[in-house]
């Protein structure tokens, strides 16, 4: 009998991501170990794993972050290696060193290389050692206002101040004149501290409504590949919300340069693991060096279903054997995918978190569909994290029907019992503006009225559903062979009429 690569791993984390982690698992006949709050007695992925522990209490620094208490979770069940998922401890470098001290293995980098990696002021300066373009700004942290005002004098206005050690948009002042400057400078050292407990800032040229471009790639620490990249454009207040591989933005010989890129970055830190290089890029031959984020990624299945490769497996194989099992030319894209992010949130009340019990739940299904979830009808969603209950990930031979899969499922989605972001993405998805892919980060602002009129309801409008129709058309004939498509006029978003449900 084969021997397992591990004889017992502990997800050290919750929700889909912790079900999806232990699918793999039970894949590779290894078993699982849960922890679970108070708050998570109901959930899924307690009652997926082999063993669960109980954490007590309900917030996570009393539960998913509390480092002590999910060490003696190892140490009471005796797992060997440790899958950390996204979020809470995944890129705790300090963490990751307890976990190892154990003799325990950690999914993921070594903490030297998640600490290099996780300061963006040390980043951005071996990105730099290796000849990997960064966005100009300062050399490293900023130590005072008067420094700051040196650095405008050279790179200009707009600037946008960053914490080093910051994530997911927060942390974060854009700054386009003197008078705000000194103001937002203070505010992000105390923004940066009381988030992540490090009030060390930089500060970059600010890129005004780039494409935001991310590169997967799987390292063993000497040698990686790439998985090609993910367009992550759709934005609102610097999170994702909807992401697609590939990308219209780039041709084959631009996405093949900055994949190389994006290996030579992960191996300047001897990365071992997945891990997702993120990009700005103003045009598809300029792009600069953000970050890297040293785990798996929430939209990690996009590039699952054009590559065929589970990433969640292919981490734990490296984890295991210290060796990556895939070359470059294994690795090929096949088809188009499109992931939307299902929060538990009101659109139409500025995205309020909505926690409360599912009455009724009919997920999406058919060809070319896939649903990660925890979620079940007469669960009850806490309000003490995250707000995602479900990811929906399409897929096509090319993005048009990649696209219209997607609404299709959106449109078969019902969640009784609590308000969620489905209709919202029915409404980006429809606006011509992302179905030609000639958008960037500044969509949801250019168009928030729109989307704002079509999310309050009404009935649909006879002559929005001609003109989306003949747009799928032009893009058909003209958006696939790199022509240029051009946004109709006067162009008005109406709702799609609702009484009727499936």
């Amino acid at each position: 009998m084969k021997k397992p690569l591990f004889n017992k791993v502990l997800v050290a984390n919750r929700g889909e991501i912790a079900l999806r982690i232990m699918r793999t698992l039970r894949d590779l006949e290894i078993p699982s170990v849960a922890i679970y709050s108070d708050a998570d007695a109901g959930s899924l992925h307690r009652k997926y794993a082999n063993e669960a522990v109980r954490l007590p209490g309900r917030a996570s620094k009393d539960t998913y972050l509390n480092v002590e208490a999910i060490l003696e979770a190892i140490r009471l069940t005796g797992a060997d290696a440790v899958h950390p998922g996204y979020g809470f401890l995944s890129e705790n470098a300090a963490f990751c060193a307890a976990v190892t001290k154990m003799g325990v293995k950690f999914i993921g980098p070594s903490d030297h290389a998640m600490h290099l990696m996780g300061d963006k002021v040390q980043a951005k300066a071996i990105m730099k050692k290796h000849n990997v373009p960064c966005v100009p700004g300062s050399d490293g942290a900023l130590a005072s206002v008067d420094e700051l005002r040196e650095l405008v004098k050279k790179i200009g206005y707009p600037i946008i101040l960053k914490a080093a050690a910051g994530g997911g948009g927060r942390g974060m002042r854009i700054v386009r004149k003197d008078e705000e400057l000194k103001d937002s400078f203070e505010a992000c050292k105390r923004e940066a501290i009381s988030y992540f407990g490090d009030d060390t800032v930089f500060a970059e040229r600010y890129v005004s409504n780039p494409r935001h471009i991310e590169i997967q790639v799987l390292c063993d620490g000497k040698t990686g590949v790439h998985l090609f990249e993910r367009d992550c454009s759709v934005q609102r207040r610097h999170q994702k919300l909807i992401e697609e591989a590939p990308s219209r933005f780039l041709n084959d010989e631009q996405r093949q340069q900055l994949g190389e890129i994006a290996v030579r970055a992960a191996l300047a830190a001897d990365y071992e693991g997945v891990g997702t290089v993120e990009f700005i890029c103003e045009s598809p031959d300029r792009a600069y060096f953000m970050e890297m984020n040293t785990r798996i990624q929430v939209e990690h299945p996009v590039t699952e279903m054009i590559t065929g490769v589970d990433l969640i497996q292919e981490q734990i194989r490296v984890a295991a054997t210290g060796k990556l099992r895939l070359s470059q030319e294994d690795i090929k894209i096949r088809g188009w995918s499109i992931e939307t992010r299902i929060n538990a949130e009101d659109p139409a009340q500025d995205f309020m978190p909505n926690p409360g019990q599912i009455t009724h739940l009919h997920l999406p299904a058919g060809p070319g569909m896939r649903v990660d979830t925890h979620i079940y009808a007469g669960y009850t969603i806490p309000s003490d994290y995250d707000s995602m209950v479900a990811k929906f990930i399409s897929f096509g031979a090319d993005r048009d029907e990649a696209i219209q899969r997607m609404l299709r499922a959106l449109s078969e989605f019902e969640c009784d019992g609590v308000p969620t972001t489905a209709k919202f993405h029915e409404v980006v998805l429809k606006h011509p503006a992302f179905v030609s892919g000639e958008f960037d980060t500044g969509f949801l602002a250019l168009h928030q009225k729109e989307i704002d009129t079509a999310l309050k309801g009404g009935p649909a409008d006879e002559k929005y559903s001609r003109l989306f129709t003949a747009f799928q058309a032009q893009v058909k004939a003209d958006g696939r062979s790199g022509n240029a498509v051009s946004l109709p006029s006067q162009w008005q978003l109406r709702a799609r009429h609702e009484s009727c449900r499936h």
